[in-house]
């Protein structure tokens, strides 16, 4: 039982992590990618979205080459005495990021987008700047954008698998969470210990997109009002 917390609180953990650093990087990113324009976006926009697509071996491939003790990016961490951040949480922590990006930019690009241009030409008639205008009228626009991304993040890094296990190898109290676990329990042919696990999975799976068309029906409706 000790063990199972162990996993399922490193497991909340990683997903907690990611989840508060993907909603600040994703604000301005998501920010640029609503408002602009031209080929530039379109580049970004498709390499914030590759994940999506990109097998995640793939990108757990290219992450456990780029943080592992060869790599020119260690360079400055080796001097701080750090050789390596593959097979670390702080590893873990990267590749979540990196493979959830699109997951919390998505969301928050299309509630920025349905702001409106009305919206924001209006508070800049009134003489609000730019930031000033963001934070009074766009974020507090877009709360349910930051909600469904909040939600898919911490999600899609709860169930993660393949990059996890390529840039982490599931070492217990570091970064053997609960997929890896479910995984492990099949190899060693403990299917009642990996039924459990996968179920407490499928249910969180299910809660999630019950949530999601929840919000989703409740953002659409009119005001009553106007019914």
């Amino acid at each position: 039982m000790n063990a199972f917390a162990d996993v399922l609180w490193l497991t909340l953990r990683l997903a907690g992590v990611t989840t508060a650093i993907l909603l600040v990087l994703a604000t301005p990113l998501a920010w640029w990618l609503a408002r602009g324009r031209g080929w530039r976006t379109e580049i970004v926009g498709a390499l914030v979205a590759l994940p999506i697509v990109l097998p995640p071996t793939v990108l757990g491939f290219y992450l456990l080459i780029a943080l592992g003790p060869n790599s020119p990016l260690m360079i400055p961490f080796q001097a701080l005495g750090v050789r390596t951040l593959a097979f670390t949480f702080e590893g873990l922590v990267i590749g979540s990021v990196l493979y959830s990006l699109p997951f919390a930019v998505q969301p928050l690009r299309n509630a920025f987008r349905a702001v409106g241009e009305d919206n924001l030409d209006a508070a800049a008639t009134l003489g609000a700047s730019g930031w000033q205008t963001f934070w009074r009228v766009a974020a507090p626009l877009s709360v349910p954008g930051y909600v469904v991304a909040a939600i898919l993040t911490f999600a899609h890094t709860i169930g993660e698998f393949g990059v996890v296990l390529m840039i982490g190898g599931g070492i217990p109290g570091t970064t053997n969470v609960l997929s890896i676990e479910i995984y492990k329990s099949v190899e060693a042919l403990e299917w009642g210990r990996a039924h459990a696990m996968a179920a407490l999975l499928a249910v969180f799976g299910f809660a999630v997109v019950l949530t999601l068309l929840r919000l989703e029906r409740r953002v659409a409706a009119p005001p009553l009002n106007e019914r």
